[in-house]
């Protein structure tokens, strides 16, 4: 995963890409202290603005996959909200 996630920095990928293989990262125990290590790791290969980017990209990815994360929590409470207003009007 350490190989995929520098592949990314590399290529000058997109954050979809990134957002696409965190839970795969996630899974496998990837940290964010890994993500930094690897990126200082390549910085020297790839170049500082490459890493910028890179970076810039995995902390919006992170936050779209939080704020998904918050919207399914909140689409969970109301289903449940409402289920159980619908079991009180039996």
């Amino acid at each position: 995963m350490i190989a995929r996630l520098a592949a990314l920095v590399a290529v000058d990928a997109p954050t979809a890409s990134y957002v696409m293989n965190a839970s795969t990262a996630a899974e496998t125990g990837i940290t964010v202290e890994d993500v930094q290590s690897l990126l200082v790791a390549v910085a020297p290969l790839v170049g500082t603005a490459r890493v910028v980017t890179a970076a810039e990209r995995i902390t919006e990815a992170l936050g779209f996959i939080i704020e998904l994360a918050v919207a399914e929590v909140a689409a969970e409470l109301d289903a449940e909200e409402a289920a159980g207003e619908t079991a009180g009007e039996r």
